[in-house]
């Protein structure tokens, strides 16, 4: 593993410019980094990279990103602000589950799906731009973001797959697109809204 995995002593981090992947579990539970700046040359941040990084406030990821892996940011509680790379294409699974202190965040149009438990249980999300080009929610996505009160649906979208917006407590309404032909079970479990087709 990476000589910061699981180092609560490492407190600030400055990739050099020539780096072009920070690896698996490179940070991992690393609870004391309250700073990374990623260079221009990173174009892929792989899983569990950041995970339980709970000093971390704000991350910024540059454009040259073109993938995150699966709970990058997980249990990041105290990240409040994400800048997202214009190039990604997914939300891998449970990339930003537990980042309870974020509170919006917008997805870029190169994203095209958003997978399980990407935001599970953001308790404070509240506000939440999808990309145009998404064709698919996945299980548990927004599980438990008690916060979010309203969220459009893009109509590239076609799947909402199981408890996707599951105790979303908060959410009052929500409009499904024509084009979505599969919605999957308890979709809207524990939500007291009106729903309605476009």
């Amino acid at each position: 593993p990476s000589p910061a995995y699981n180092n609560s002593n490492v407190k600030k981090v400055v990739i050099e410019d020539g780096v072009t992947s920070i690896g698996n579990s490179a940070f991992y539970n690393c609870d004391g980094l309250t700073s990374i700046t990623i260079p221009k040359s990173v174009t892929s941040i792989e899983n569990y990279a950041f995970y339980n990084c709970t000093g971390l406030t704000s991350i910024t990821i540059p454009d040259s990103v073109t993938s995150i892996g699966d709970s990058v940011f997980e249990k990041c509680s105290n990240l409040s602000n994400i800048t997202l790379s214009n190039n990604i294409t997914s939300i891998e699974s449970g990339a930003f589950a537990d980042c309870s202190s974020l509170t919006d965040i917008v997805i870029p149009n190169s994203v095209t799906s958003i997978g399980d438990f990407a935001f599970d249980w953001c308790s404070n999300l509240s506000s939440i731009t999808l990309s145009n080009n998404i064709t698919s929610i996945g299980t548990f996505a927004f599980n438990g973001c008690s916060s979010l009160t309203s969220i459009t649906i893009p109509d590239s979208v076609t799947s909402i797959e199981n408890y996707a917006f599951s105790g979303c407590s908060s959410l009052t309404s929500i409009t499904i697109p024509d084009g979505v032909t599969s919605i999957g079970n308890l979709v809207f479990n524990g939500c007291i809204i009106q729903i309605g087709r476009a």
